[in-house]
């Protein structure tokens, strides 16, 4: 973690910290899924992981650790996957960045009515107002939900904005994956 605000909750930071982390990666990215652990849990049930992933000194840690999931499978659709998923106990929380192309409010109103789900796509890429943007999005077991969004635009770290109900339906079927 490097430019994560100190003051910030601990899922805010860990948001922060992936979206950071997908920004290094740059554009045109997979969806990338996270689990979080509690880093103090970690370093004390799992010490060689958290040597692994240099959490071994307390002082420089967050509260919550996100570590990357195996690859999220390209020929299924995004809600069917996290609707596969279940979490062991020792997960409090997870994330999942994701890129995706949107509109501004004002282009609703041009939407054609008739259109499925891939002519909808075509249509939305092909619209001039487009904006692309990387959303990662976090709940935890008990309902708290954070969320970043970063336009390719506007591609800087300062420019990234926050809030726990920017993303609501991905952050809903994320919640899910902790129902019984």
């Amino acid at each position: 973690m490097s430019n994560t605000p100190m003051a910030a909750s601990p899922l805010t930071r860990a948001v922060l910290e992936i979206d950071e982390y997908a920004s290094g990666l740059g554009w045109d990215q997979p969806a990338r899924l996270f689990a979080l652990v509690d880093t103090a849990r970690l370093r004390t049930q799992e010490p060689s992981l958290a040597a692994q992933l240099g959490l071994e000194d307390e002082q420089e840690t967050t509260p919550l650790t996100p570590i990357e999931q195996d690859e999220i499978p390209a020929d299924k659709p995004l809600d069917e996957f996290l609707g596969t998923i279940a979490w062991p106990p020792a997960v409090v929380g997870c994330a999942l960045t994701v890129e995706r192309l949107m509109l501004p409010p004002s282009a609703e109103a041009e939407v054609p009515d008739d259109l499925g789900e891939t002519a909808l796509a075509k249509w939305v890429a092909r619209h001039p107002d487009r904006q692309e943007v990387r959303m990662t999005v976090a709940v935890l077991r008990d309902g708290t939900r954070e969320s970043a969004l970063r336009l390719r635009e506007k591609d800087s770290a300062t420019e990234v904005l926050t809030g726990g109900e920017l993303v609501p339906g991905l952050a809903q079927a994320l919640a899910a994956t902790f129902e019984d």
